[in-house]
């Protein structure tokens, strides 16, 4: 890397100072510094003497070093030792003043790039803030917050755009620096020549007076601020557009009482937050698009569950809260031509639309193989087999059970789900079909057992989000789970009952698809 001309004349200026008791220039060594080294030698300053022997020796081994300075360059993170061996004269009060003023440009030089450090720091900080968000709420206020600061405005607002379920656009704003209701009872403001640069994105204004601009005032009913507005006299204003599309997604305004309070620095400022609050937006609406695509499509797919004699089935979808992971937990109830009932819970490995998708034609496929009434082992086997050349190397977890009231049991098989809970009258919780084999897609196998399902018992089935999540493991939460069952049986609402467990296991903030079955076998109806 060159070094800035500033430097060379500092460094030749360091040079000239060894010098013997005759005047004569005594031969010089240098050394460079890194930007800790720099840090500890040199602190705050361009240019120091180093007489300390130890820091000496640390800095040049093996050397006996007579006289040594210091000298930093680009900002403070590269530097120069300048030293010599041979006998030199002390540091006069002249040539140490000359050394001073042969650095007073890069001291300069120095401080300014430390100062825009430290704004690029916050800028990029504030950045990366921003974009990590995925809650257009949180997105929008806190950008608020940061750029009212940054510009040091009395207050701060941020017009955004926002397209509810219909289609149709509407307006909202946050606001920083002042009480919300400071602005409640005033509408929102409209395309005047003022406001109207910003939001049709052409381009950032900055008015050190906005009273005297020529476009103030010039719309009815208010001609400028209506009465009872704070006052504005300062005035700064830039469009926020969105990366990819070059829409216009809102406004950042700020407003000062007193003139020329906004810098050509702060509308840097200002340009650069809304520019990752741009981005941020982005992000956060493709998410949404697609969390609301997949959930949606998710839902269309998922039953009613059909009436079902002798039996009480309870079931629940809940898309993920929070997070991505929602579109690939399913449930089915499908009445069987003989008069079974088969109950199918599962989960495809990803989320999003692909998992949905995914999970629409594993759905559709057991189905198929149900309707023919195979075992459920052979229903399990035939759909891992078609779904290797449908999915590639995805995968899906299934729970199939079939219920058959002429003999009162319950055959099932485990696609590498997880266990199904059976509870029987007088007895505890029994988790059935634990491991019995890979999931679909990976596995070819599926072992068969049955279990005895009479009057009086309880299936649960469920998914992975239930029971698991960022701060609990699996195991946890399937004990949890199991300690939430007896609650379950004595309810006699057992849609309260359920809701009362989810928001107990996952202490109402689930970040993944929940899917339950609850069947209750209460015994034929008296005819």
């Amino acid at each position: 890397m060159t070094s800035p001309p500033e430097f060379d004349a500092v460094l030749a200026a360091v040079r000239g100072t060894f010098v013997d008791g005759a005047g004569i220039p005594a031969a010089t060594e240098v050394r460079p510094l890194g930007p800790a080294e720099v840090r500890a030698t040199l602190g705050d300053h361009v240019a120091v003497a180093v007489t300390d022997p130890a820091v000496l020796a640390e800095l040049v081994p093996g050397k006996e070093i007579t006289r040594a300075i210091a000298v930093a360059a680009d900002g403070g993170e590269r530097g120069t030792l300048v030293y010599t061996t041979e006998k030199v004269a002390a540091l006069p009060v002249d040539v140490a003043a000359a050394i001073d003023a042969a650095t007073a440009g890069l001291a300069a030089t120095v401080r300014r790039l430390r100062g825009e450090a430290v704004v690029l720091d916050a800028l990029h900080s504030t950045g990366r803030e921003l974009t990590a968000q995925l809650d257009i709420d949180r997105i929008v206020q806190d950008a608020t917050d940061a750029a009212t600061e940054a510009t040091g405005a009395g207050f701060g607002a941020f017009f955004y755009n926002l397209v509810d379920e219909f289609g149709e656009s509407y307006t909202l704003y946050t606001i920083s620096g002042v009480p919300r209701e400071a602005f409640a009872a005033f509408p929102m403001p409209r395309n005047t020549e003022v406001f109207a640069p910003t939001f049709d994105g052409a381009g950032t204004v900055r008015s050190p007076d906005i009273t005297k601009d020529h476009r103030f005032g010039k719309n009815a009913p208010h001609h400028g601020m209506p009465e009872g507005h704070l006052p504005v006299c300062s005035y700064l204003a830039v469009p926020v557009l969105s990366p990819t599309s070059g829409e216009v997604l809102g406004g950042f305004f700020f407003g000062h009482p007193e003139p020329d309070r906004f810098t050509a620095r702060h509308e840097y400022l200002a340009e650069g937050i809304a520019a990752y609050s741009a981005i941020a937006l982005d992000n956060a609406r493709l998410y949404e698009r697609e969390r609301t695509l997949a959930s949606e499509l998710s839902r269309s797919m998922l039953p009613v569950a059909p009436p079902t004699p002798g039996l009480d089935v309870f079931t629940r979808y809940l898309p993920a809260a929070t997070g991505s992971k929602v579109g690939g937990d399913w449930f089915d109830v499908i009445r069987l031509p003989s008069g079974a009932t088969a109950f199918v819970i599962g989960d495809v490995v990803g989320h999003g639309v692909t998992a949905a998708t995914v999970m629409g034609q594993v759905r559709t496929a057991i189905r198929s193989y149900a309707l023919l009434e195979l075992p459920p082992s052979e229903v399990l086997r035939n759909v891992s087999e078609l779904a290797v050349g449908l999915f590639g190397e995805s995968f899906v977890t299934c729970f199939y059970a079939v219920h058959r009231p002429a003999d009162g049991t319950l055959a099932y098989a485990n696609a590498g789900h997880l266990p199904a809970i059976l509870i029987r009258p007088g007895e505890p919780p029994e988790q059935i079909g634990e491991a019995l084999a890979q999931p679909l897609g990976v596995g070819s196998v599926f072992p068969q057992r049955t279990a005895g399902f009479p009057v009086g018992a309880d299936l649960v089935l469920y998914t992975d989000g239930l029971v698991e999540s960022r701060t609990r493991d699996l195991t946890l939460g399937v004990e949890w789970l199991l300690a939430g069952i007896p609650g379950l049986l004595t309810a006699t609402d057992l849609e309260t009952a359920w809701d009362k467990l989810v928001d107990e296991l996952t202490r109402g903030r689930h970040d993944d698809d929940i899917a339950v079955i609850h069947v209750r076998h209460r015994g034929e109806d008296a005819p």
